[in-house]
């Protein structure tokens, strides 16, 4: 008799797991019969359209290409170099004078004086100049002022015409003509 109670119980449980998934498995049936009938219907349509058409990519027209011809020209992407006659004719001997002493109105750029008035005495004419550190200068023909080494050429009623000498970017240097107006 223990033989029996031994083996009957894994047979019961074997048992009670096969019909657990026959049962499923007829459950599972049943539900899809007719639930589903329009979905079918629905993808046959679809299926049954009629298929578009893609248009074909457009041809590729081959790239013409471009013969750079000016080789004897100057290269764009190289700095700009005198000739050496243009070089001579600019670097000719012209250079500020490094030995000279340096005036008060040297330390200012030109953009920052004002020519504030004149004045006149015995044929001989002075400018007035006020500076940023909120001083007025007198200055005459011959004085200098400004960082470009400016030289004042001549001082008339409404403005100041100075002489720089700025750098030409070659190593060379060059004159400029500057002025001051006569502000009020």
């Amino acid at each position: 008799m223990n033989y029996i109670k031994k083996y009957n119980r894994p047979f019961l449980l074997n048992l009670f797991q096969f019909s657990l998934v026959t049962v499923s498995i007829a459950l599972l049936t049943a539900c899809s019969s007719e639930q589903h009938d329009d979905l079918q219907a629905y993808i046959k349509q679809v299926k049954a359209k009629k298929k578009g058409r893609v248009e074909p990519l457009p041809e590729v027209k081959p790239y013409a290409t471009f013969a750079y011809s000016a080789h004897e020209l100057r290269e764009p992407f190289t700095s700009f170099a005198l000739s050496d006659a243009e070089e001579q004719e600019e670097t000719n001997g012209l250079r500020p004078d490094a030995n000279r002493k340096r005036e008060a109105l040297e330390q200012f750029p030109l953009d920052t004086l004002s020519f504030v008035g004149h004045l006149e005495k015995e044929g001989s004419r002075w400018g007035l100049i006020s500076a940023p550190d909120n001083t007025v200068y007198r200055v005459q023909t011959g004085n200098h002022l400004g960082k470009n080494y400016g030289e004042i050429l001549s001082i008339n009623e409404t403005a100041i015409r100075i002489n720089e000498i700025v750098p030409n970017g070659l190593g060379g240097w060059i004159e400029r003509e500057a002025s001051i107006s006569l502000s009020e």
